[in-house]
């Protein structure tokens, strides 16, 4: 990532290929430069079999991200966008080739110029074809010069391997130009020693609302928590920690309200907003930030269209949000919105001059406002009736040429100038609000039911799911118009559509599904839309309420049962509901294989035995083929009841694809059952082994087994088992993390070279468990796991108990701190593995885990009567435990190979 970049270009160059990209940019509105790969080890080079095609000989090429961001620092970061407003900006993209990476770069060319002690390179790229073009290097002083003349073009690239002058060419003291025939400069470099940089301080974590002083910061740190949509810190903690402080302040009350708003929570948003501007107020009658006021109005607009049209409140807060407006727009930042925001009332009341007026004095603010240029044009044709599209086809308003021309793609100006609307449902449904807004019910029917009618367009992947809502919207557009028969056939319409992917999610269908539900009760539909989009919003009670509505009209809707399923779990905190529901889920859509999965991971989370769901996910393997998690999981509970085999065969015989919280399933699994494997062919094979079979040969080794007795096979085959659990075959989609600790696979590795007699093998795979230290897991780093047992245990095999021994004490001192310390979730975690579906009790599982590192300690330390007693408590808290399984059935081996080892010791002596 480039942090504070001071340059117009940037890019990226495939040394192997010769060939680059080169992206410029205006860097004081573009500063965001950041180049992403997954680097090139194992982990990395499964990441680039997985997204890029492999080459003539089979190599994939390393996957590279350039990301520019614009009115942003960093690529990803956020910026501030008023309503209405637009940002305008150029960036370009360019490839170069030959050079090497280009150390400057414009619009015309792109250059790289290393100069060394005995030679120096030259290489220039061109965007356009530059005959007798001239390259010149001088001195900085203007002492002397050399110039090379060439016929460039983008495929005919300037390359100049050379000599050093006689004196030298060297930074700081060159300039590089490259001239046009006609002598015009076209790009000029001065490569400048660069002085070593100060790297910026890393980003903290905020404190908790508590222990900020100001309610300021409280303000600015909540802001950011909602700007970024942090995915495990709440804004409104600080929020609300700050108007606990001072109920009135201005900016806490609008962030708050705004907050609300945009949940769909009218009255609590009405009552921060009316605080916020109360303080605003209470000196000055005309504050400077009419922020408070716009979203009141907004709030106020929202609450009205939740209204049957004959509501005598309908009519009050439309009049409300109109002077709401009206004293946003004394605040220029506001103006512009809210001079927009009037128009549109001023249309539904047909006052179409004053709402001329203000839509001229909107555009004034913002003149690239798409929206309110095309208000103007719809209110300008009311205003002179003369100039209907019908008499004008062929000659489009100025405003409305002006619009497409700064928006070619603009669908609204497109249908305004009577081109066909071909756009997808989900713009049509974008463009009806639009029009819904200002009062334009009939154009919005129009647009939607022409939408409905054309058939003959190709179908885009955008318009599924769209099909209730066009009903609904219908419906709702039909009741503002008073039309209730018609309204009421288009929401039995919607009511008989397919739901699948279906997902509100603008504010306005919350009003558009409650008047549906108004209208039609026994709907079972409506509810369960409108559920999803107030569980989307966090309003996960009301959410829960609706599901059952639904689930009550409509019983044998399988995805109402499965939602109302993850609720009861996650909101509730009751299982038992929980199950019964995903019950009803299965059996209602018994060919689901999500809800087969969801149903299992619910089983597994409520602490059902391993084999009763596997039994379960037996029975339905037509449905485990479909799912990459499910497979994932069967190997899990194979390898959990002692069934690596099958494990193993199920994992070798499907392809997977990666998916983010799914990291690590098909490798470990992988890993699991060659372990498991290798485990009881070691078992075996010290088994038929004889505890006397060892003996003295004159140089004081012991006599292995030979490779081809029964006991050496045994032996074979637990050393391929343990070596390809430290593989990860391309079909994983995946590969082990660089960090990852693998201290388990060469303790065992070791134990197996051991046995056959590989002394140097052994000693080489136990220093390797012996030195890793912390481990990779969660998509994060830690100082000890489940494998620093392994680390301590290839310690003492290589004869260093003391160290092996004070690694366990550490290990346990570490497990006890754990056991002891609130869990919490990494501010900057990436993946979140365990959380994606069910909610889980971060303390009782950090409890667990960190019994169970207490359990491995006392193993290695020899406190067996202790270690089996966390082992259970391990196993009653979570039946599913992976980890504590292993090592039971570990035990017995671990315990052969140190006896081996230690009589393989006696007979050297």
């Amino acid at each position: 990532m480039a942090m504070g970049s001071r340059e117009d270009f940037f890019g990226g160059y495939d040394h192997r290929a010769q060939a680059g990209i080169v992206h410029v940019a205006d860097h004081r509105i573009a500063p965001g430069k950041k180049q992403w790969t997954w680097g090139n080890h194992a982990f990395g080079y499964a990441w680039d079999r997985n997204l890029t095609d492999p080459d003539t000989t089979g190599l994939c090429a390393p996957y590279i991200e350039l990301m520019a961001g614009v009115y942003t620092d960093n690529q990803p970061d956020f910026s501030f966008l008023q309503p209405g407003e637009t940002k305008c900006w150029s960036q370009y993209w360019y490839p170069i080739r030959h050079i090497g990476p280009p150390q400057h770069a414009n619009l015309e060319a792109a250059v790289s110029l290393h100069l060394g002690p005995r030679r120096f390179r030259l290489g220039v790229c061109v965007t356009r074809p530059i005959p007798h073009a001239r390259i010149r290097l001088e001195r900085s002083d203007g002492s002397a010069a050399a110039e090379w003349r060439a016929h460039l073009a983008p495929d005919r690239p300037f390359l100049l391997d050379s000599p050093q002058a006689r004196k030298p060419w060297a930074p700081g003291l060159t300039r590089l130009r490259v001239l046009g025939r006609e002598g015009r400069s076209l790009l000029v470099y001065e490569p400048q020693v660069r002085p070593p940089g100060k790297v910026p301080p890393p980003a903290t974590e905020p404190p908790p609302p508590s222990d900020i002083a100001s309610t300021d910061e409280l303000f600015v740190t909540g802001l950011h928590l909602e700007q970024y949509r942090h995915a495990t810190r709440c804004p409104t903690l600080y929020w609300r920690e700050a108007l606990r402080r001072d109920p009135a302040d201005a900016r806490n009350n609008n962030a708050l309200g705004l907050w609300h708003l945009r949940r769909g929570e009218w009255a609590p948003a009405e009552r921060h907003f009316g605080r916020a501007i109360a303080r605003l107020t209470r000196r000055n009658a005309n504050p400077a930030d009419g922020e408070p006021c716009y979203h009141l109005g907004l709030c106020l607009r929202h609450q009205a269209d939740r209204l049957p049209p004959q509501d005598p409140h309908r009519a009050d807060c439309l009049d409300r949000a109109y002077d709401a407006f009206a004293k946003a727009a004394w605040n220029h930042a506001w103006a512009g919105a809210a001079y927009h925001a009037l128009a549109e009332l001023d249309c539904r009341r047909a006052a179409w001059e004053r709402a001329n007026d203000h839509l001229q004095a909107a555009l004034r603010c913002l003149p690239d406002n798409l929206r309110a240029r095309n208000l103007a044009v719809m209110v300008a044709r009311h205003l002179q009736p003369s100039a209907a599209p019908t008499r004008r086809r062929f000659r489009l308003e100025p405003v409305l040429e002006e619009t497409l021309r700064l928006d070619p793609l603009d669908w609204w100006a497109k249908h305004l100038a009577g081109q066909p609307v071909t756009c997808d449902s989900q713009t049509r449904l974008d463009l009806a609000l639009d029009l819904a807004r200002a009062g334009f019910y009939h154009e919005a029917i129009a647009l939607l039911a022409a939408g409905q009618g054309d058939q003959a367009r190709p179908r885009d992947p955008r318009e599924l799911g769209t099909a209730p809502l066009i009903h609904y919207y219908l419906g709702w557009l039909h009741e503002q118009l008073a039309a209730a028969p018609t309204a009421l056939a288009h929401v039995h319409a919607a009511a008989a559509a397919p739901p699948d992917y279906c997902f509100p999610s603008r504010l306005e269908e919350i009003a558009i599904l409650e008047t549906a539900m108004r209208l039609h009760p026994a709907d079972a539909r409506a509810p369960y839309y409108l559920g999803n989009l107030l569980y989307d919003r966090r309003r996960h009670d009301e959410a829960l309420y609706l599901w059952e509505r639904s689930a009550r009209l409509d019983p044998a809707f399988a995805t109402v049962w499965r939602n109302l399923g993850l609720a009861y779990f996650n909101l509730r905190r009751q299982p038992g509901r929980a199950r019964a529901a995903y019950d009803r889920a299965r059996r209602a859509c018994p060919s689901d294989a999500r809800v087969l999965y969801e149903r299992d991971q619910l089983w597994k989370r409520s602490g059902e035995a391993p084999g009763r769901r596997l039994q379960e996910l037996e029975q339905h393997l037509d449905l485990v083929r479909q799912r990459d998690d499910l497979s994932v999981e069967l190997s899990a509970l194979y390898n959990q009841v002692g069934r690596p085999a099958e494990a193993l065969a199920l994992i070798e015989q499907r392809r997977f694809q990666p998916w983010e919280g799914g990291e690590g399933g098909p490798l470990g699994q992988h890993v699991r059952a060659h372990l498991a494997l290798g485990r009881r062919a070691l078992q075996e094979a010290l088994a038929q082994s004889p505890r006397g079979s060892l003996r003295r040969r004159s140089r004081g080794t012991t006599v292995p087994p030979g490779h081809s007795s029964p006991i050496g096979q045994r032996l074979e085959t637990a050393r391929a088992h343990f070596q390809a659990a430290l593989e990860a075959p391309p079909n994983l989609g995946e590969a082990r993390h660089l960090l990852a600790n693998p201290s388990d696979i060469h303790y065992w590795l070791g134990c197996a070279a051991d046995a056959l007699g590989d002394r140097a093998a052994a000693r080489r795979h136990w220093r390797t468990a012996a030195t890793f230290a912390g481990d990779f897991q969660a998509m994060r780093t830690c100082p000890f796991s489940e494998l620093t047992y392994y680390s301590a245990l290839a310690r003492m095999q290589l004869g260093q108990r003391a160290a092996g021994r004070r690694l366990l004490e550490n290990l346990l001192a570490y497990a006890r701190q754990l056991e002891r310390t609130s869990a919490t979730i990494d501010y900057f975690a990436t993946s979140l593995p365990t959380l994606l579906l069910f909610a889980d009790d971060l303390d009782f599982r950090q409890q667990t885990t960190a019994r169970f590192l207490q359990a491995q300690a006392h193993v290695g330390l020899g406190h067996h009567r202790r270690a089996l007693a966390l082992l259970q408590d391990v196993r009653r808290r979570d039946p599913n435990h992976p980890h504590a399984v292993d090592l039971l059935a570990a035990l017995p081996v671990a315990a052969d190979c140190r006896r081996r080892r230690e009589e393989a010791k006696g007979c050297r002596r």
